[in-house]
C-alpha cells in the first residue's frame, strides 16, 4: 500500500448513468447495483481523466493509502475488454472501455430473413446510452416499457421497424432521471419524433408524462405517439 491520488466515487450523487466507465482508460471503474464502483484500485492511475464526464459531480479525486498503480495490470484489463472503433463510438467516449456492456454501436441491418431482429443500435438502456449516440440524430426513437418486448409477439415487425430503441421500466427507475436523459437527446439532435409503448397496466403510463414534459422543456415540435399492449399480447391502442 502507498498513499497516492485515487478517484472517490460518492454514491448518493451517483446515478449509474454510466458515462464514467467508458472514459475511464484503464477499466477500473464499473457500473455495480446501479452505482458506478472502482473494481481495481490498481487499475486507477490518479490522474482523474473521468472527473470530467459526471454530470453529476460524483467523482472526485483523494490522496489516500491505495494499492500501488499497476500498468501491467492495465494492459491486461485492455487485452480482455479490447478497443472501440471511431465508426461506433461517439467522439465523447471514443477509446477502450471497462464494460463492453456499455459499447456504443450502430448494429445496422442483419441479411434479410423471414423473421429479423430491427435492433439497430447499442446501448438500449436509457440510463446507459449517451445522449450524443451518433445513431440519434434524423431518428425515429421508440421508448419501449421493459415488458412490452417480451409481451407483444409483433414487437419488431409492427414497433420497432425503422426506429432507435430506448428500453426503460417506469415503475422500477427514475422516472425524474428519464425525463432528464429524453430532454438532453431532444436537446443534442434532430429527432423526427417519438413513440412511446407500454403495458396496458396503470404504472406503465407513468412515462408518458415524463416523455412529454422533456419534448415540452426542449422548445422543439417533436411528434409524439403513444402504444398500449395488453397483457395477453394484443396491441390495443
Amino acid at each position: 500500500m502507498t498513499k497516492r491520488k485515487i478517484i472517490k466515487i460518492d454514491e448518493e450523487k451517483c446515478n449509474g448513468c454510466g458515462l464514467c466507465v467508458p472514459n475511464c482508460a484503464e477499466g477500473a471503474i464499473k457500473i455495480i447495483s446501479g452505482k458506478a464502483r472502482i473494481v481495481s484500485e490498481a487499475s486507477c492511475d490518479g490522474l482523474g481523466a473521468c472527473l470530467g464526464h459526471c454530470p453529476q459531480g460524483a467523482i472526485t479525486l483523494e490522496e489516500r493509502e491505495a494499492v500501488e498503480f499497476k500498468e501491467t495490470v492495465c494492459r491486461l484489463r485492455k487485452s480482455h475488454f479490447g478497443s472501440a472503433t471511431s465508426e461506433v463510438i461517439p467522439q465523447a467516449t471514443r477509446g477502450l472501455s471497462g464494460c463492453p456492456g456499455s459499447k456504443v454501436l450502430n448494429l445496422g441491418r442483419l441479411s434479410k430473413k423471414v423473421f429479423q431482429s430491427q435492433l439497430s443500435n447499442w446501448p438500449i438502456q436509457i440510463r446507459l446510452v449517451p445522449t450524443d449516440a451518433p445513431y440519434f440524430n434524423g431518428a425515429d426513437i421508440l421508448v419501449a416499457a421493459d415488458c412490452v418486448p417480451f409481451a407483444y409477439p409483433e414487437f419488431h415487425e409492427k414497433l420497432l421497424r425503422g426506429k432507435v430503441l430506448l428500453v426503460g421500466c417506469p415503475k422500477l427507475d427514475d422516472l425524474q432521471l428519464y425525463k432528464e436523459k429524453i430532454g438532453g437527446i431532444i436537446k443534442d439532435n434532430d429527432i423526427k419524433s417519438i413513440a412511446y409503448a407500454h403495458m396496458e397496466v396503470p404504472c406503465c403510463s407513468g412515462l408518458v408524462g415524463a416523455i412529454k414534459e422533456a419534448i415540452e422543456a426542449s422548445g422543439k415540435k417533436v411528434p409524439f405517439t403513444e402504444s398500449v399492449i395488453s397483457v395477453r399480447g394484443e396491441k390495443i391502442k
